[in-house]
């Protein structure tokens, strides 16, 4: 048992060696390193991460501030104008659709009417595939195309006009491709006006706006808008839209297509609500340059009775579809974010001493006496020095490491 006595103190002091890494404490060091191009380069960096902080971070971004995204909105629309096709006068009930005035609407600009449309059998129009035929035997009765225009009886008939042959179906007759006869709306179109009523609210800051100017006399009758001299004039020609949204209007006229109407709110809440405005800007939003689906139209029927028997009119309109699009945010100033980023950018310019630190340790031609100058280990008592490559005479706050005699006066 007696052998056993001397080991103890060694593997308590191999323990307290162990244990040591979870006892030490790193406080930094500071150096002077008389290095010109080092010296540039550190405060160069620091210069550019304050320009970055102060410029960008705060000036344009506003980090300071508390924000808000994505308002609470409200839009209701009214076009007016009237136009003429070959044969009709055409006013707003006519051509506008829905009628409710919503933030999507469409504007008529061509439509291709199928008239007396009633239920029988008919020729299949020419344009389904797999529908032209010889003979009875090509058609096959209750077939139903989802392409087509109704139940397939059986017959192979003559097509409405020229030699070709389709299958009969059984449905509204004629098909649109038989008896559709195109008319123009697009002549006075540029000449319709638009109002745009938006009011926004951000609930995080109690604000609320409206883009009409606040008058008691009839100025919304007379006016038109302007984004340098009357802002708050939400009265659009349908024309300068589609001038600003950098298409024809009589190609868009014929083809149909979307337009969008963004209304953009950033407000910085620290000013007066006078700086708090609408910007609108305008683009086409549907895909033109595809043609499998460029263009915009849709179709609608007007029903009525001719000697009992039901009738319709199906009508296929091109039109101008107009999306408004409310988006917007709101800033206001805020002690929370201001520390956190003011923190944030402090913190920042230390990357000015890991970066000059790196090239002092990597690149420079006595990196090793700057890393000698730079790292030290201090014991703080004689016992626990020893084990740890140190003599137990030293003194606990002694140098570990050799003093270099040139210092760094040659880095």
């Amino acid at each position: 048992m007696a052998a056993t006595h001397p080991k103890a103190p060694t593997a308590q002091r191999l323990a307290q060696g162990c244990w040591s890494a979870f006892w030490d404490y790193e406080t930094p060091k500071v150096i002077v390193v008389r290095n010109r191009r080092l010296g540039v380069v550190y405060r160069a960096v620091q210069l550019l991460i304050l320009l970055y902080f102060v410029w960008y971070v705060f000036i344009v971004q506003k980090s300071y501030q508390d924000s808000e995204t994505g308002p609470e909105s409200s839009i209701i629309t009214k076009v007016k104008g009237i136009t003429q096709s070959e044969h009709k006068v055409w006013d707003v009930e006519e051509y506008v659709k829905p009628p409710e005035g919503g933030s999507v609407f469409s504007i008529i600009t061509r439509i291709e009417v199928t008239p007396f449309q009633t239920l029988g059998a008919c020729p299949e129009s020419i344009r389904v595939p797999n529908t032209t035929c010889h003979l009875d035997a090509d058609c096959t009765a209750g077939e139903l195309d989802m392409l087509g225009n109704g139940l397939r009886t059986g017959r192979c008939v003559p097509y409405y006009h020229g030699e070709a042959k389709t299958c009969e179906v059984s449905g509204w007759c004629p098909v649109e491709d038989g008896a559709a006869v195109s008319h123009f709306l697009g002549k006075m179109a540029p000449n319709f006006t638009i109002l745009i009523k938006n009011s926004i609210h951000y609930p995080k800051f109690q604000f609320s706006k409206g883009n009409i100017a606040h008058r008691e006399d009839d100025y919304l009758r007379r006016c038109t808008f302007d984004q340098g001299f009357d802002p708050y004039c939400p009265i659009f020609r349908l024309g300068f839209i589609v001038e600003q949204a950098g298409e024809n209007f009589t190609e868009l006229a014929h083809r149909g297509g979307v337009i969008g109407v963004i209304i953009n709110w950033d407000c910085d809440l620290d000013l007066p609500s006078s700086h708090c405005n609408p910007k609108y800007s305008f683009r086409r939003l549907d895909p033109k340059h595809v043609p499998a689906s460029s263009g915009y139209n849709f179709r609608f029927a007007k029903y009525y009775r001719v000697n009992s028997t039901t009738t319709r009119t199906l009508i296929k309109a091109y039109g101008i579809r107009i999306d408004v699009i409310v988006h917007g945010q709101a800033g206001k100033f805020s002690l929370i974010p201001t520390i956190i980023n003011l923190a944030t950018a402090l913190t920042s310019i230390g990357v000015g001493s890991f970066l000059c630190d790196w090239i002092l340790l990597t690149f420079m031609n006595k990196n090793k006496v700057y890393s000698h100058k730079k790292f030290d280990k201090i014991a703080d008592t004689p016992d626990r020095c020893v084990g740890q490559g140190l003599p137990s005479s030293e003194s606990p706050l002694q140098d570990s490491t050799p003093t270099d005699p040139k210092g760094l006066a040659q880095l």
